[in-house]
């Protein structure tokens, strides 16, 4: 009767390996839920990313103020008939440009 016992209980466990460490069980399972989760995640971060670019380029695209902003801060342009005034003091750092309109002489 022992035999018969240990013969049934190894049967069993043999059945149940699949179940938890074979190919498609649920340690591979739980494993591949885990990757889902962290893939989403950092998918919801690339959308924001990309959202925040799309917007940009639409504002590019359609809109001067963007362009006009990134010539003057960025690349330090001013336009035809301003001056450029920069003040530099000792207590407290200048910002990078300040501009000043100026009326063409003549007009």
């Amino acid at each position: 009767m022992r035999w018969v016992t240990l013969i049934l209980l190894a049967l069993i466990l043999l059945l149940q390996y699949p179940l938890w460490v074979g190919k498609g069980g649920w340690f591979k399972v739980w494993d591949i839920g885990r990757q889902v989760e962290e893939q989403k995640k950092l998918n919801q971060q690339v959308q924001l990313r990309n959202a925040i670019l799309d917007a940009e380029v639409r504002d590019l695209k359609q809109g001067t103020d963007a362009i006009e902003e990134h010539a003057r801060s960025g690349l330090g342009m001013i336009k035809p008939g301003e001056v450029f005034f920069q003040v530099v003091g000792e207590s407290e750092p200048a910002p990078a440009s300040a501009v000043a309109v100026a009326k063409p002489a003549g007009r």
